[in-house]
């Protein structure tokens, strides 16, 4: 006695099985998706408060610069300081005359101008510092 072949069943959609993993495998990039846009949000944050400490170090520069336009601002005007900007930031400068030689007081012929801005940030201490110099005028 011979016997029929036996016919296979046509599957049409998925199973079960297949559904669940595709779905772990989803739930899987969704969550370091998740993870990366964290990352991301915090640089920026980052890169903010350093442009504004940057900014900040930047218009004290140039107050102290133009104060030393003059010469009567050169010799008596620029001194070193410090202040607090925007309520988190701490700016701090000195003005001391360029060279090893050079003698320290206000009748040298340049300054060296360096301003420094810090801040804490997620706990950790972060700081931007600019220098310049400037001749007699």
């Amino acid at each position: 006695m011979k016997r029929a072949p036996a016919v296979r069943k046509q599957s049409k959609g998925f199973t079960s099985i297949e559904v669940i993993i595709a779905i772990m495998l989803l739930g899987v990039a969704l969550l370091g998706l998740a993870s990366v846009t964290v990352s991301v949000l915090k640089g920026n944050d980052l890169s903010k408060m350093v442009t504004t400490a940057t900014t900040q170090a930047r218009d004290k520069m140039e107050e102290l610069k133009n104060t030393g336009a003059t010469q009567s601002g050169y010799d008596n005007g620029i001194a070193g300081g410090s202040d607090t900007a925007d309520g988190i930031y701490t700016r701090q400068w000195a003005v001391g005359a360029v060279g090893a030689a050079a003698p320290q007081n206000d009748q040298t012929i340049m300054k060296k101008i360096t301003v420094t801005v810090t801040w804490n940030w997620n706990i950790w201490p972060h700081s931007v510092s600019l220098s310049t110099i400037i001749s007699r005028p």
